[in-house]
C-alpha cells in the first residue's frame, strides 16, 4: 500500500461495505470555508480545548489503555468541563487505531498539560477555564444543527478566543470540522490537530495541522513530551500565521512505531471470512447499544 497519508474515506468506505453494509456513508464536503482573522497576538489570547474524548464512566466497562471499543462510554452531549482538577477523558468509545495506540498516555489526544506550560510561559494568553466535549456523531444534522450551536453559545459566554480542536476517529474529524466551521462563523479562531487529513480537507476547515500517525495521537507520540509540545507549539502559531481559509501544515515529525503501520487500520482485505462476520457482529451489537442510549 502507498505510504502517503491513509485515505480514510475510501479506507472505511470498503471495509463497511466489505462487512456487507451497503450503503455508503456521505461524508460532509463544503466548497465555502468560513475564516476569522486574529485581532490580537497569540500572547493575549485565550485559547481552549474542543475534544472528542469522553468522560470516564465508572458503571460503563473498560475504558482504560488498551481497551477494545466501548459505545456504552459514549456521550451523546457537548460538555463544559473545568481544567482544574484535569478531568479524567479517555478514549476507548471511539475507533482510534488500537493495533497500533495505547492511549495510556493521554498528552498523545488531550493537549492540556503543554497548554498549561505555555500558558505559564506566557506564549498564550490564558488557558480557557474549560475544556468542552464535542459528540462524535455520524448524523451531521445533528452536529449541526444541535451540538454546532450549543458548542459555540457556551464558548461565546465563556469569552474565548481561540480553540485547539482534538480529533481521534474518523467520524471525529467530520464533527470537530463541523464545530470549527461553526466557531470561525461566530468570529473565533479555530485549528484542528488532526490524523485523517483527507476527512478533514474534504469537509473543509479554515486551519489545519495534519500529523501521519495513527488515529489517536493528534497532540503527539506517547510518551514523547518534546513531540507534543512541538506540534502544540506548531498548531498555535497557525491561528496567527494563516492568511487564508483551508491552510494545511504538515507535522515533520515521523511515527515510531512498527513502519507499515498504515497497512491496518480497517484493511478488509486482511481479514479472514470469520473475522469478517465477527467485526459485523460486533459492529451490530455497538449499534445496539447506542439506540438504547438514546432512548
Amino acid at each position: 500500500m502507498s505510504q502517503g497519508p491513509i485515505s480514510y474515506i475510501q479506507r472505511t468506505t470498503d471495509y463497511y461495505l466489505g462487512l456487507g453494509y451497503n450503503n455508503p456513508y456521505q461524508w460532509a464536503c463544503f466548497d465555502d470555508v468560513p475564516f476569522t482573522h486574529p485581532n490580537k497576538p497569540l500572547k493575549d489570547m485565550s485559547v481552549a480545548v474542543v475534544t472528542t474524548a469522553a468522560p470516564y464512566q465508572p458503571d460503563k466497562g473498560d475504558q482504560g489503555p488498551g481497551a477494545v471499543y466501548n459505545a456504552a462510554a459514549k456521550f451523546h452531549e457537548v460538555y463544559r468541563l473545568p481544567v482544574v482538577p484535569e478531568p479524567d477523558l479517555r478514549i476507548s468509545h471511539i475507533a482510534i487505531d488500537r493495533a497500533h495506540t495505547h492511549a495510556a498516555d493521554k498528552n498523545t489526544y488531550l493537549p492540556l498539560t503543554c497548554l498549561k506550560q505555555a500558558a505559564e510561559k506566557k506564549e498564550i494568553g490564558a488557558l480557557a477555564p474549560f475544556v468542552y466535549g464535542f459528540p462524535t456523531n455520524r448524523s451531521q444534522r445533528t452536529n449541526r444543527e444541535q451540538d454546532c450551536p450549543e458548542l459555540v453559545s457556551q464558548l461565546l459566554a465563556d469569552e474565548v478566543d481561540s480553540l485547539i480542536l482534538v480529533p481521534n476517529c474518523p467520524v471525529c474529524h467530520q464533527s470537530l470540522a463541523l464545530a470549527a466551521r461553526a466557531a470561525e462563523r461566530a468570529g473565533l479562531l479555530t485549528v484542528i490537530m488532526g490524523c485523517a487529513k483527507d476527512i478533514v480537507e474534504h469537509v473543509g476547515v479554515p486551519r489545519f495541522y495534519f500529523s501521519d500517525f495513527p488515529l489517536g495521537n493528534s497532540c503527539g507520540r506517547p510518551d514523547d513530551r518534546p513531540s507534543q509540545e512541538q506540534m502544540l507549539n506548531d498548531a498555535l502559531h497557525m491561528l496567527t500565521t494563516a492568511m487564508a481559509p483551508r491552510t494545511t501544515a504538515t507535522n515533520p515529525l515521523k511515527w515510531q512505531g512498527v513502519k507499515n503501520w498504515k497497512d491496518d487500520y480497517a484493511n478488509i482485505e486482511k481479514l479472514s471470512a470469520a473475522e469478517i462476520a465477527q467485526k459485523r457482529a460486533d459492529f451490530d451489537a455497538a449499534k445496539t447499544v447506542l439506540k438504547k442510549a438514546r432512548v
